[in-house]
């Protein structure tokens, strides 16, 4: 089964439901960073919310950065993501890891730490990019996430994201959900959706029986006429290229660019997203150089 998420809606307009199965880009992000099993739990949960978030984006040019800054030995994990299900992201201290917990859990809130802040920021084209920021609950994720949107947006929000790492430290299973109430819905609704959720098995779980986003979204919300208005491919994908970063290294300006010239005569750049290493030698640093007004 290829990684997507679903987006669906009560036909009543009580709620809006989103859920994705993010297996392989999980294990793409671990394979590219080296991650450990808790740091690929860490990443892996920002990286499908990121990926959800993303998509509820209106604009293909519109872009998502999800920034979790705790005070945990993982440092600082961010995730960028379109509205076309691309996603990437990175992390401090990939290889940064703990024992798993006394209930056999990776102890993802502690690597991450508890103390720090979670911030969105969505670039939608217009003058000033909307940002919402809260602080930290658990460094799990997921409360983080709800509480997110409770706080920046006043949206009564439920999320859950699942990464199960294998015996061979690959993403075996992952996968995630947001659950978003609108004004309409009634108290006792909310009573049944709690209830239901309560009683679920964790999303990891579900993703690895084989369980699809649809099949799940049916489970989470059995007692709602639910629409699925849509599904959308979802991957792991680094937009960097030569081309920019050639801009970055234009940035910087001439005096910077002549001592790296004079002093190494080359120059190395690696992407953070993808670890790809993009050589300049002395010839191309001078053409770069002589782009410089």
């Amino acid at each position: 089964m290829k990684d997507y998420m679903i987006r669906g809606i009560d036909r009543l307009g009580k709620l809006r439901v989103f859920v994705a199965r993010s297996t392989d880009l999980v294990e793409e992000a671990r394979k590219i960073h080296n991650a450990s099993p808790t740091a690929t739990a860490a990443l892996g949960r920002t990286l499908t919310a990121g990926a959800i978030m993303g998509a509820m984006m209106k604009n293909k040019d519109d872009l998502l950065t999800l920034k979790i800054s705790g005070d945990g030995p993982l440092g600082k994990i961010l995730v960028v993501a379109n509205n076309n299900g691309q996603v990437k992201g990175e992390v401090d201290f990939p290889m940064a890891d703990l024992p798993s917990r006394s209930d056999g859990k990776l102890d993802v809130g502690t690597l991450v730490g508890k103390n720090g802040t979670v911030t969105s920021i969505m670039d939608l084209g217009l003058k000033d990019p909307y940002v919402g920021q809260s602080s930290l609950v658990s460094g799990e994720i997921a409360e983080d996430i709800a509480n997110l949107y409770v706080t920046s947006d006043q949206t009564p929000t439920a999320v859950s994201l699942g990464v199960l790492v294998d015996k061979d430290i690959s993403c075996r299973a992952a996968g995630g959900y947001i659950i978003q109430l609108m004004p309409g819905i009634t108290d006792d609704e909310i009573d049944i959706i709690e209830e239901t959720l309560s009683n679920m098995e964790p999303m990891s779980t579900m993703i690895n029986k084989g369980l699809t986003p649809e099949e799940i979204a049916k489970k989470l919300l059995y007692k709602f006429d639910i629409e699925i208005l849509d599904r959308l491919d979802l991957e792991y994908h680094c937009d960097c290229s030569r081309e920019r970063i050639e801009k970055v290294i234009v940035s910087l300006g001439k005096k910077e660019i002549q001592d790296i010239i004079e002093e190494d005569g080359q120059a190395e750049v690696v992407c953070h997203f993808c670890n790809t290493k993009y050589q300049f030698n002395k010839e191309d640093l001078t053409i770069l150089l002589l782009t410089i007004q």
